[in-house]
């Protein structure tokens, strides 16, 4: 049950104002598993992705994680009250050669629609435009409409679509890429 706040505009307490989160830098303790239940709670309700996925998401970001190189990498998370409720990854790895790759972008229900997705998205280009990569590319599938008018609102352009499973479901695969002419142009 909801407790509402004694004010004209009748805000429920659940509900914090937007100026309520922070966005940290770098590994915090526990945020591989709440990054991975994220993910998993996410997509099991809207896409029906299972254990496959959500394994699939706590592996490779571990695995990340142990070789995250903060002069090439980023890793930044949105805090609420202490506790992760968003994040987003640049694996810059191969970054000179394929371009930085943005990864495991979520934001969770507590704080969507609230511009967090949008300033963890710019706080990721900053840090790329900052290390002068030349591209930054990421992976998502059809359907994703809120993220793909997000990504696209940030000059990111769908250079390739293809059928697959890399995340345990049939769907429509997609590459978004921000080049680096509009890198350099910000």
């Amino acid at each position: 049950m909801e407790t509402l706040v004694p004010d004209s505009r009748q805000r429920p307490q659940t509900m914090p104002p937007p100026s309520a989160y922070t966005i940290a830098t770098g590994y915090i303790p526990g945020s591989i598993g709440r990054i991975a239940e994220l993910h998993g709670t996410y997509y099991h309700a809207h896409w029906d992705f299972g254990l496959f996925f959500e394994a699939k998401v706590a592996t490779e970001l571990s695995m990340f994680l142990q070789r995250y190189d903060t002069r090439r990498d980023g890793l930044w998370t949105v805090m609420l009250n202490g506790r992760v409720e968003g994040a987003v990854v640049i694996d810059g790895l191969n970054a000179r050669t394929e371009g930085a790759h943005l990864r495991w972008f979520i934001v969770s229900d507590a704080l969507r629609g609230q511009g967090a997705g949008r300033q963890l998205l710019e706080t990721a280009i900053a840090f790329c435009r900052q290390k002068q990569y030349g591209r930054i590319f990421l992976w998502t599938f059809k359907g994703l409409e809120a993220a793909r008018h997000l990504y696209e609102s940030l000059g990111f352009k769908l250079v390739h679509q293809q059928e697959g499973t890399q995340w345990g479901s049939a769907v429509s695969e997609q590459r978004f890429e921000l080049d680096k002419i509009y890198l350099k142009r910000k």
